[in-house]
């Protein structure tokens, strides 16, 4: 919503002098948001005129464009000192009345005719974007100025001609030559841009805006909503409801209007200033009246309709082509205006092109009606179609604004346009009752925890429109139509808290309650954090959506588990509708992201939930009466689907670049399986290796994680095909494991271990066995053997050839002995060290010779 702040002023009673900045900061405290205070006219500077076109002639050029050789009057104290070159060669130039000399100016524009009153920027003068004016030689004469267009004073986006002004301002004032030109327009403004929440709709218009800031400050508000809406009448143009998402439709009846007439310069200004182009005058009184009093509306041409006005759904196979030239296909869930022809609108979104109106509209029915805010939303989103209309009615309008928002229509259509209001009117309908409430008068003082005597809160209540009954310490409150979210007791306790003003909440630090501390699945997710970060990886957070694509890019089965993917109703893209499955897609968006700019080099990881849909995830909607019961929040946890947290990682590029300590070191497997052992030591689990098949891994270089029998996870180099479909560099690898699984394994994570003062004693096996044995099956039989004695068991070697036979290979092991409470004796070393060798033959493991 941008708001012109002279308007506002208009039916708030602003302090003088106060600034649009200090208007926003007000409007700030009152809960709203103020983006930007941005000056109309105000980047304008040096001297930009009134001025007369006194005469000119036309002169075609070689390239096919035309222009005019201007004389402009623009008053004795802007004139020139000597006279500008003739307009007809050999003529001789005469002084104007008051002895003095028009300025020449070079104009492209045609759309003027001598004696037009206009906007002269003279010499010095700098309009918007830091464009100078200077006198300089063109098309073979000196221009001494511009004649400026309204795009060019950054008022508005209209370049098609220059702006000719009437011979008297708004006002009836006679045009003076040589005045200051821009407050002459009543252009200097300063516009406040702010995002509307839908909780407050009623401040997309001036109306709401003047209100609200007229009870921040204390000051006079003036409703432009004056008039109450009579009992339903049908003497007007004849008007049917036959749908309940419409509560209330006003139609008037203006005959003998001039629709040719223009809009006037104030009106078109402050449309301009607030976003919108001025098109023409029935359309422009339209807008106008809808950011003035927030109330769409629109006006049909009474002749193009054919019988009664119907309020009702769409039928199927009906179409409709909107205002925007679009034809449509309804759906039969859209609300539409209708008559004997078929449908003529959406309601509440756009209108029709047959009952447009035209340069020859005469009569015409003006249409303010209340349509529900979720039928109207749907519709919007439905057609891919959001109107200035339809994002205050998603937003909720004010159903008692509506005759008097028609009438204000009227009365302009009439003031500017010529016409005539016909007596008869149509209201169809009603405003409905809103809901009463019942609370405590010291209720704002409890639960906001600072001062809020009760006469304040009846005050601040009756400010804000609400209807308030006291009896003792009841209060009896009915809020205004506008204000549909005054429903809970608690709103009202809201209401009042930003009108005291939230900042004078006190600052109180609750006192921490008894406790143990950190839980266990606390502790090990930051050592897991910590550790996989101090090695190296940086940590990122992806959205958790996904799609099909995703899945098939990944090479998955049709089978697969990650096939199993919750559907969002409403997802912030059609590209990504479902909750994601796994981490990786997510990992591969950032890795493209990061390539883009240029960065190959990459380990980054994420620690995020996954999804995987039960086939029943249809979430029970409870009613917004009150808070939710016991049964209706077990009802909707039941439908949750089942969310583990997982930890995903990617590798990319060289994982230590060249250097003149030795050659780069590309990120591959051996760097995912290094993290792997990395997070099992945070953890305090054994996590084994074992040869897999897994998507979208590379099938023999991938390994899956198991711990205490069961996988948790798999890591490895990742698949060539799927490398190519995420666009990554080659021989990158991935890791991604259960995190919950592994937390439920237990461990000993942070847990702080006694260093043992007693010397350890380092013992190297290498042991030969099948080339089918995987060497993380050795070192678990290695660490079972070992006993409590053995401390770490450590791969440092794999060897093939003679004299380790044909079909079999050498795997060293560097083993670590101790004891806490003594120094371990060579008998000891050796009977723990036979021990493990020992379960590792079970394997078919012989010591090497």
């Amino acid at each position: 919503m941008r708001a012109p702040k002279r308007w506002i002023e208009e039916y708030a009673a602003l302090p003088a002098g106060l600034s649009g900045r200090e208007l926003a900061d007000v409007l700030v405290s009152a809960g709203l948001e103020v983006e930007a205070v941005d000056s109309v006219g105000g980047d304008i500077s040096g001297p930009v005129v009134i001025g007369r076109v006194v005469g000119f002639v036309e002169e075609p050029q070689k390239n096919g464009k035309t222009i005019r050789w201007c004389h402009v009057d623009v008053g004795a104290d802007h004139a020139p000192e000597k006279a500008p070159g003739p307009l007809v060669k050999g003529d001789v130039v005469a002084e104007l009345p008051g002895g003095y000399w028009p300025r020449g100016v070079i104009c492209g524009a045609l759309n003027f005719v001598p004696g037009d009153h206009v906007v002269v920027a003279l010499p010095g003068s700098v309009l918007p974007g830091g464009f100078g004016i200077g006198s300089r030689k063109t098309y073979g004469h000196i221009s001494d100025g511009m004649i400026c267009a309204e795009d060019e004073l950054g008022l508005g986006e209209d370049h098609a001609g220059i702006m000719v002004l009437g011979d008297a301002d708004d006002s009836g004032r006679a045009r003076l030559l040589g005045e200051p030109a821009l407050p002459a327009l009543g252009v200097l403004d300063e516009v406040l841009d702010m995002p509307i929440t839908s909780d407050m709709g009623y401040c997309l218009s001036i109306r709401g805006l003047a209100r609200e800031a007229a009870q921040a400050l204390g000051v006079a508000f003036t409703d432009p909503v004056a008039l109450a809406t009579p009992a339903s009448v049908a003497d007007g143009y004849p008007v049917r409801i036959e749908s309940d998402e419409c509560r209330l439709f006003v139609a008037l009846t203006v005959s003998g209007l001039d629709a040719t007439r223009p809009t006037p310069r104030w009106m078109a200004t402050r449309l301009a200033a607030s976003g919108m182009r001025s098109i023409n005058l029935p359309v422009d009184v339209s807008n106008y009246v809808m950011l003035e009093t927030g109330q769409p509306n629109h006006c049909y041409d009474a002749d193009a309709l054919s019988g009664a006005i119907v309020v009702r759904t769409a039928r199927a196979g009906e179409r409709l082509v909107t205002l925007d030239g679009a034809d449509r296909a309804l759906d039969v869930a859209d609300l539409v205006i209708a008559d004997d022809s078929g449908p003529i609108g959406l309601a509440g979104v756009m209108g029709g092109e047959s009952s447009e109106l035209s340069t020859s509209s005469t009569r015409v029915v003006i249409e303010a009606a209340s349509f529900d805010p979720v039928a109207v939303a749907r519709m919007s989103r439905r057609h891919k179609l959001s109107s200035e209309a339809s994002k205050r009615f998603e937003r909720y309008v004010d159903p008692g604004a509506a005759y008097s928002a028609a009438r204000r229509v009227a009365d302009l259509l009439i003031e500017l346009g010529g016409g005539v209001l016909e007596t008869a009117e149509t209201v169809a309908g009603f405003v409905p009752a809103m809901p009463a409430q019942t609370i405590d008068v010291t209720l704002p003082e409890r639960v906001l925890g600072m001062p809020a005597p009760a006469d304040r809160v009846v005050s601040i209540l009756e400010a804000s429109g609400v209807s308030v009954v006291r009896t003792g310490d009841t209060l009896e409150l009915v809020p205004p139509s506008w204000r549909h979210d005054l429903v809970d007791p608690y709103d009202y306790v809201e209401e009042v808290g930003i009108k005291i003003g939230l900042e004078h909440l006190p600052s109180v630090v609750p006192a921490a309650p008894a406790g143990r501390g950190l839980s266990r699945s606390q502790v090990v997710h930051r050592a897991l954090g910590a550790a996989v970060a101090r090695a190296g990886f940086v940590e990122v957070l992806c959205f958790p959506w996904g799609s099909e694509a995703d899945a098939d890019a990944l090479g998955l089965d049709a089978g697969d588990p990650r096939r199993r993917a919750v559907r969002l109703a409403n997802p912030l893209a059609d590209t990504a509708p479902l909750l994601r499955t796994t981490l990786l897609p997510g990992l591969f968006g950032a890795v493209a992201r990061n390539r883009s700019r240029g960065q190959d080099d990459l380990a980054l990881f994420e620690v995020g939930r996954v999804f995987f849909s039960s086939g029943d995830e249809v979430t029970p909607l409870p009613g917004m009466g009150g808070r939710p019961s016991d049964a209706d929040l077990d009802a909707i946890a039941a439908t949750l689907p089942v969310q583990p947290t997982h930890l995903g990682a990617v590798l990319t590029g060289e994982w230590r670049p060249q250097g003149w300590d030795g050659p780069a070191v590309q990120a591959g497997w051996e760097q995912a399986f290094g993290l792997v052992e990395t997070i099992a030591d945070a953890c305090g689990v054994r996590i084994e290796r074992r040869a897999a098949q897994q998507a979208p891994w590379h099938p023999g270089r991938c390994a899956a994680l198991v711990v205490d029998g069961a996988v948790i996870g798999h890591a490895g180099e990742l698949h060539p095909r799927v490398i190519k479909a995420f666009g990554l560099p080659a021989r990158s690898a991935a890791v991604e494991l259960d995190q919950d699984a592994l937390i439920a394994a237990g461990g000993a994570a942070g847990v702080i271990v006694p260093v043992s003062g007693h010397p350890v004693a380092k013992e190297d096996v290498a042991l030969v066995v099948d080339e089918s044995v995987p060497a993380a099956d050795l070192q678990a039989a290695l660490a079972v053997g070992g006993g409590d004695l053995l401390e770490s068991v450590r791969l440092f070697d794999i060897y093939r050839g003679a004299p380790v036979p044909e079909g079999k290979k050498s795997v060293a092991f560097a083993l670590r002995f101790r004891a806490s409470d003594r120094t371990l004796t060579d008998a000891e070393i050796a009977a723990a060290r036979e021990a493990a060798v020992a379960k590792a033959s079970a394997l078919g493991a012989e010591l090497r010779g």
